[in-house]
């Protein structure tokens, strides 16, 4: 339902959006003297777009489960985070999101559990008793199976228990979702204008229907985990060690949005696992990891060509200026054509796999490919990043002068069938 929504809407943009020369309107005059038009003003534009954003994406956000005694500031602080990461690169979230799911599915699959229980175990949500330390990968289920039998022994009941949203709650941020996506498809129906901000906001709910559709059955907003020992026996909790330095942990944060591995992560010294952390690493470990590979990929560009695309959809609705069109023209086909760049790194670890055994370890060898898959990852991501910025704030700029139709509401009574 929501693709076919999705695709019709994006079909008659396409056919129906065309450059207006139409003056600004002004907000003190009436609209339309015609009183069976209906009218909407600029604050309810704004307010719907970002009413909508903002819902949508601290619901549709699931963070990993945090360390203990954090304060209700910092686990806001931390949700907060993953919001912004949500909001500016919606489609890191969604890779995030794929990852989590095939390894929640695989093991659920691999040790005949609810997907439920894979959920919370990629997210951090089993410590151990002796020392509440995560456990959150597979050697650590080989090496201590009495770990793995706790987990087997927990009811699917009492891990959703924990999770401040159920399927009722998260369908109604569905539902709102979907019906914005009704709006537009409404307007460009009856032949109304949407604006820059209504087409990104589109864009955002695509992104967050896709993320919402694979988070479903993971616990949401999880604050205490679930200790694998004696429920009697009482363990002080280990000290937290030494933070990393912010320009390491920066660095970390790319790589594990695309599906990176905190290789360098050990679990006896934490209490808690990364926020972007999921249990494999493009699955490695994972029987059958060339597929895991291929669809966590495949899944992660494809929903940011769409996200792009969505954008690209704006290629000839009203522009205060021909700047700001060519500038939102540019702005989309580089996020559209930033996850296609990206597989060049992948292309190029393949083309080094395939070099002869004398060429792989030349030092020459090594730092050729290292250069170049810094360069195809950090151009295209800097390109990415500047462009995302700039077609949020044209959204907002692009409302200066909006044509006389953008105040024209939906007449809903047209789609009501009269007796």
């Amino acid at each position: 339902m929501p693709s076919l929504l999705l695709l019709s809407l994006l079909h008659l943009i396409a056919l129906n959006c065309s450059v207006s020369g139409h003056p600004p309107l002004s907000r003190e005059q009436p609209i339309y003297s015609d009183p069976d038009i209906n009218s909407r003003t600029l604050f309810n534009i704004v307010s719907g777009c970002l009413a909508t954003v903002f819902a949508c994406t601290w619901v549709t956000v699931h963070p990993n489960v945090p360390g203990p005694n954090q304060g209700k500031l910092a686990l806001a602080w931390r949700r907060l985070g993953l919001m912004l990461v949500g909001i500016i690169a919606p489609e890191l979230i969604a890779g995030f999101a794929a990852r989590q799911f095939l390894d929640a599915r695989w093991f659920s699959n691999e040790y005949g559990v609810s997907i439920t229980h894979g959920f919370f175990f990629a997210m951090g949500g089993f410590v151990s008793a002796d020392g509440h330390h995560p456990v959150a990968t597979e050697e650590q289920l080989r090496l201590r199976p009495d770990y793995l039998a706790a987990i087997r022994s927990i009811r699917e009941g009492d891990i959703e228990d924990r999770s401040k949203g159920d399927l009722l709650s998260k369908g109604v941020i569905l539902l709102q979702g979907l019906w914005f996506t009704i709006q537009c498809l409404a307007r460009v129906h009856q032949h109304l204008p949407l604006t820059e901000l209504e087409v990104a906001t589109l864009a955002f709910q695509f992104v967050n229907i896709f993320i919402w559709l694979l988070w479903l059955h993971k616990p949401l907003d999880v604050q205490q985990p679930i200790l694998l020992g004696p429920a009697n026996e009482f363990v002080p909790l280990a000290k937290l060690p030494e933070s990393r330095p912010l320009l390491h942990r920066i660095g970390a944060v790319p790589a594990a949005l695309l599906g990176g591995y905190y290789s360098d992560l050990n679990f006896s010294a934490f209490t808690s696992v990364p926020s972007f952390w999921s249990t494999h690493k493009f699955g490695v470990g994972v029987p059958g990891s060339v597929g895991f590979t291929s669809k966590f990929i495949f899944i992660q560009f494809l929903v940011g060509t769409v996200f792009g695309l969505i954008h690209c959809t704006a290629w000839n609705v009203h522009f205060p200026s021909t700047a700001e069109l060519l500038i939102w023209r540019s702005c989309s086909l580089v996020i559209a054509a930033t996850p296609f760049t990206l597989t060049l790194v992948y292309i190029l670890a393949a083309l080094y796999s395939k070099l002869p055994l004398h060429w792989r370890r030349k030092r020459l060898t090594e730092k050729l490919l290292s250069l170049s898959c810094d360069i195809v990852v950090y151009a295209p991501s800097a390109a990415y990043i500047a462009a995302r910025l700039i077609l949020i704030v044209l959204s907002f700029v692009t409302l200066r002068a909006l044509p006389p139709g953008a105040f024209v509401d939906v007449n809903w009574s047209t789609y009501i069938p009269h007796l």
